[in-house]
């Protein structure tokens, strides 16, 4: 394991840092964590967040096997795969460098009266949030074509993506522990733009990264 760690801990440090940039971004998942956690309290935030952990299981699991059959069997597919990818993520981060404060962000606006809903619909719509978004999906093919070599063991991989979603959920579980106030959760909307932007520069370098090297 000692040897494992020390062959492969630039590789597992890269993913750890474009994965952290990634989920530390607003987008869809945070969105419903938030919504969660205004409408329906912390209990039904905290099995979102459980969700959407369990969701990038699925993201991992069909990248990293969809990249080893595309590797082995069709390369001129791969490589126009990498191509058509860098151009997403050069759209999705000139986008993000785009982001600005919004319009109007008020207590007022965020301070639903609490209803309720049940663990299970809670969890499963997480799930469903982050499994269906498509950004998600080419954005984990994108970073395992780049940070993961071709000859890195099965159970290497496998560790990655168990990492990145038990990192996932703890994520917006500590999220929805401190969305306890309008105050917090106000600020967070006036201030989330700035993880937009920063999240931009480093769709953009992933992008050169993925073109430069084919």
């Amino acid at each position: 394991m000692l040897d494992l760690i020390q062959q492969y801990w630039l590789e597992f440090f890269t993913i750890a840092t474009l994965h952290l940039l990634a989920v530390a971004s607003p987008g869809p998942d945070f969105a419903v964590v938030l919504k969660h956690s205004i409408q329906y309290g912390r209990r039904a935030a905290l099995f979102t967040s459980v969700g959407i952990g369990v969701a990038i299981l699925l993201h991992v699991t069909y990248s990293l096997l969809g990249l080893g059959i595309i590797i082995k069997t069709t390369p001129w597919l791969f490589t126009s795969l990498m191509y058509v990818a860098a151009a997403y993520l050069l759209y999705l981060g000139y986008g993000a460098l785009k982001s600005g404060p919004p319009k109007q962000v008020t207590d007022e606006s965020l301070d639903v009266k609490s209803t309720s809903i049940s663990d299970r619909k809670a969890f499963w719509i997480g799930v469903l949030t982050n499994g269906f978004n498509p950004k998600a999906t080419l954005f984990f093919l994108s970073v395992f074509a780049v940070a993961v070599a071709p000859e890195t063991p099965n159970l290497v991989k496998g560790m990655y993506g168990l990492y990145m979603a038990i990192a996932t959920a703890v994520w917006f579980c500590g999220l929805s522990l401190v969305l306890g106030s309008v105050k917090v959760r106000s600020a967070i909307s006036r201030k989330g733009y700035w993880f937009d932007r920063l999240m931009g520069v480093a769709l953009i370098g992933l992008a050169v990264k993925l073109v430069s090297n084919p």
